[in-house]
């Protein structure tokens, strides 16, 4: 633990996901960074039987065994309940949260929270140049602390390349930026990004929360705050977004770590960032929009993980953040994704400010939302698995909610 404190870059309350990324230092004596290749194109009638009386079977007949009704297909998103029955209220709520993990500690409250709470995943936030031994031991410490629940750790962290890379050091490449990773051959980015999804694995990461789908509009990139100004995005069209983008994901997961796609319905059209910005607001985005289009694509592609925007977007839901909006949340399943919707930071992000930190995780989970993030800020996560079982206590709908992000959750550890 002293080694990774000793080699962490960085604020110790580093922003989320979409939050602006501080300056981070590499070790460029182990380092590893793909030389940039030049630009190049996108990849990939029958007669009726004799009358017998109603009830009567004729003699020697056999009787015949009733056609059973074909079982009906569940809708989309419906998780399977048996993978959490008999669960008490408190290891199902710990489940649907992930809790910050700062790689510059301090790290005793977070593996408090997991042995106490019952906390299913962790986040590793925050910037380090220690390499790959001080991150290892960190996770198995990590591991160990949640020894006793009944699932393995999610171990996720943001591993996107250019500016956005939390580990670096012996053992991790430098990785290029999204924008940069769009300049090569689809067939190449998939094998560089499994190769950097096997240096997460081996120190146990097993989410990584890329690649960004956002779709950026080259003209107002420069002032796009979350996404274009550095560079997360890739490309500027559709096709790009979505050749690349799928390519990166699928390279994760050939290596066994799995991937959210972000930040659902998009970023691409905003100016400010919802980390430290209030009152985000996109005024262009629709449900038939290109933006989400982009999405479907990336759910298609396998990912099994798509996380929430914290932004507004007046022309699905006026009034909420996407992350509190069921009619945003629900167009999520309307693509036909089953999987595991989950949160942006829900800690620290300016945007949601104003709502107290339990009532953020109950109004997530009641839109529908599986998956709690709170990265930022950890100290608030206790206060957010409160809420959520005292409100899982007090409404049957509110709990039913739970026990389906639950099990969805779980379904997504065991690689259903």
């Amino acid at each position: 633990m002293a080694a990774l404190f000793a080699g962490c870059t960085g604020p110790t309350a580093e922003p989320g996901p979409t939050a602006l990324p501080g300056p981070t230092q590499s070790s460029t004596q182990t380092s590893e960074r793909p030389s940039p290749p030049p630009p190049s194109g996108s990849p990939s009638g029958s007669a009726s039987p004799p009358e017998t009386p109603s009830g009567a079977v004729s003699p020697g007949e056999a009787t015949a065994e009733p056609t059973p009704s074909p079982t009906p297909e569940p809708p989309p998103g419906s998780p399977d309940l048996s993978l959490v029955a008999g669960w008490s209220l408190q290891e199902k709520v710990g489940q649907i949260v992930i809790v910050g993990l700062p790689v510059a500690g301090p790290f005793q409250p977070t593996f408090d929270m997991l042995r106490d709470q019952k906390i299913g995943g962790v986040f590793l936030h925050g910037r380090t140049t220690a390499g790959r031994q001080p991150v290892k031991d960190l996770v198995d410490a990590a591991v160990d602390a949640a020894a006793r629940g009944r699932e393995p750790l999610f171990v996720a962290t943001d591993q996107e390349g250019g500016a956005v890379q939390v580990l670096r050091g012996p053992g991790f490449s430098d990785m290029p930026s999204a924008l940069d990773q769009a300049e090569m051959p689809a067939s190449d980015l998939r094998a560089w990004s499994r190769r950097w999804g096997a240096q997460l694995a081996r120190v146990g990461v097993n989410l990584n929360l890329a690649p960004v789908l956002d779709l950026v509009p080259q003209e107002t990139a420069a002032s796009n705050e979350p996404i274009g100004v550095f560079g997360r995005n890739y490309g500027y069209t559709a096709e790009s977004v979505i050749t690349h983008g799928n390519a990166f994901a699928q390279g994760q997961r050939d290596a066994g770590v799995q991937t959210s796609i972000k930040h659902f319905p998009g970023l691409g059209r905003v100016t400010g960032n919802t980390d430290s910005t209030v009152g985000v607001t996109d005024t262009v985005t629709g449900p038939d929009n290109p933006s989400v289009a982009v999405f479907e694509a990336g759910i298609e592609s396998g990912s099994g993980l798509v996380m929430m925007s914290s932004a507004i977007y007046t022309r699905i839901d006026p009034d909420a953040p996407a992350v509190f909006s069921p009619r945003v949340v629900g167009l999520v399943r309307e693509l036909g994704f089953d999987g595991v919707i989950m949160s942006d930071d829900l800690s620290a992000t300016a945007q949601v400010e104003k709502v107290p930190a339990g009532e953020r995780a109950v109004r997530a989970v009641g839109a529908g939302v599986d998956l709690v993030l709170a990265s930022a800020r950890p100290s608030v996560a206790p206060a957010m698995v409160d809420a959520l079982i005292r409100a899982a206590r007090n409404d049957p709908a509110f709990a039913a909610k739970v026990d389906a992000a639950a099990a969805r959750v779980v379904a997504a550890k065991a690689g259903v």
